[in-house]
């Protein structure tokens, strides 16, 4: 019976991280409130192929059939910054407003929701991949003055 159980533990130590992997890639990103500010630390060197993962998230958006896509794409922005002086990375800030409630902005599943080629999946994410440096946080909030309107 001992024995029994240990290897019990042990295949639960084997699969649980598998397990726990496969719900996080299954997480959505989605923001609580009207407007976001999510940014990402990009490699210098690999500002190119994030802007291609950029082109690729813009003409899957574009091109999707969900529903909230095209509204997605309307509020959705994205500004290169300066070089964080810690790491060297670019700070890319994706400017959303308004945010879509509900809506998943996980970057790779819009890309491969409409892009189903395993081979061009495979090469957006070596791109996307090869680039980032460090998830940088989102600020979610509400905006409270907005100076363009009377």
């Amino acid at each position: 019976m001992r024995r029994l159980s240990r290897v019990v533990l042990a295949g639960a130590m084997i699969l649980l991280p598998a397990l726990s992997h496969q719900a996080q890639a299954q997480d959505k990103t989605t923001f609580n409130g009207e407007i976001a500010l999510w940014s990402f630390g990009i490699k210098p060197d690999q500002t190119a192929s994030y802007e291609r993962v950029l082109g690729k998230l813009k003409e899957a958006l574009m091109k999707s059939e969900e529903p909230d896509s095209k509204r997605m794409a309307a509020g959705w922005k994205v500004m290169k910054g300066v070089v964080n002086p810690q790491t060297g990375n670019v700070i890319y800030t994706h400017v959303i407003y308004p945010v879509v409630p509900g809506a998943d902005y996980t970057i790779t599943k819009i890309i491969y929701d409409v892009f189903k080629d395993p081979t061009e999946q495979k090469e957006v994410y070596d791109w996307y991949r090869g680039a980032f440096g460090a998830a940088l946080g989102a600020n979610v909030g509400t905006v409270v003055a907005d100076f363009s309107k009377p």
